[in-house]
């Protein structure tokens, strides 16, 4: 808080000269920024001897570190984990912000740290599996990510990272590294899930695998489903574009589902349910009229056709 005072000899009034007293205040507010600091904390551990012998030597024990005889704080790590985790940051710009406060670590050092603290973590990252493996929903994806000085592997070649997450209990979100996506990687993932779970996934066929294989009720993402007529919307000359476009009348019917999840997120699930059977079904009955009316009327290789016959497999999938 900062506090601006009129000078003293400004406190009086100019109209019959008596001496002004406060009111109170009048407040503006504005957001500032504190840049960030880097500091050393020096840890003394006190030593302990008897006064009459030279064998009753004590010293107090070192408290415990993620990272054993660390240089870094578990602050500082965190900082570092968020950084390059959550905003993307590389660890080389990281290693050029810290030069700037005062720090000087090169980013090999901080590599080596983030590979300290995944080794650290494992046995929480294992505890994590174990709740998501046993959720009665998860769901599954995977993506594409390029790897950089990969032993036995060029810098071209296509990566992956397979994204885990559970719909009920205690949330959790994985994240696992694979050099593929074939089903040796997804056994891998998913071996020990719950053989009544609920499997939800787009439409790759790893997961028809992991879904027969493990006993699981295996659903359709709508988002994967409405990710294609967006692409085929895209790609309609911008003066032709019009609600009565096919693959905008999909989109207009698949958003009517989301709005009428997003109205009922708050319900019980009693409640919930009506809705999905009185509203949902009945926009679902026109979406698959709609699909059964083009499908085989716009050609299977158009990014609208590709669109129409990806919907046409996951039906099963997306009505269950």
């Amino acid at each position: 808080m900062v506090r601006y005072e009129l000078p003293e000899s400004e406190l009086v009034c100019g109209h019959d000269g008596h001496a002004l007293v406060e009111i109170g205040v009048e407040i503006s507010e504005q957001l500032d920024v504190i840049p960030e600091q880097v500091r050393v904390i020096q840890h003394q551990r006190v030593k302990y001897a008897c006064p009459c012998c030279d064998l009753g030597i004590k010293v107090t024990p070192a408290q415990p570190r993620i990272i054993v005889r660390g240089l870094l704080t578990e602050s500082a790590l965190a900082w570092i984990v968020t950084g390059k985790y959550q905003y993307g940051m590389p660890l080389y710009r990281q290693a050029t912000m810290l030069r700037r406060f005062g720090g000087d670590l090169s980013p090999n050092t901080l590599a080596a740290s983030i590979v300290r603290i995944g080794r650290a973590v494992q046995p929480i990252i294992n505890l994590m599996r174990d709740v998501l493996l046993d959720s009665d929903l998860v769901f599954g994806d995977e993506t594409t990510v390029q790897v950089l000085k990969e032993p036995g592997r060029r810098a071209q070649t296509k990566s992956y990272m397979w994204a885990q997450m559970n719909g009920s209990g205690p949330p959790v979100r994985l994240f696992t590294y694979a050099p593929g996506r074939g089903g040796t990687h997804a056994d891998k993932l998913y071996a020990g899930i719950r053989p009544s779970a609920a499997l939800m996934s787009a439409g790759y066929e790893v997961y028809n695998g992991l879904a027969a294989a493990y006993g699981l009720t295996h659903l359709g993402g709508w988002a994967h489903a409405r990710r294609p007529f967006i692409e085929a919307e895209d790609a309609i000359p911008k003066e032709a574009r019009g609600p009565d476009q096919i693959a905008t009348r999909f989109i207009r019917l698949i958003g009517k589902l989301y709005r009428a999840e997003f109205r009922a997120r708050d319900w019980a699930s009693s409640r919930r349910q009506r809705i999905r059977g009185r509203y949902s079904k009945a926009v679902l009955r026109n979406i698959e009229q709609l699909l059964l009316a083009k499908l085989h009327v716009v050609s299977p290789g158009s990014l609208l056709g590709k669109a129409l016959h990806y919907l046409h497999g996951q039906w099963p999938k997306l009505t269950r």
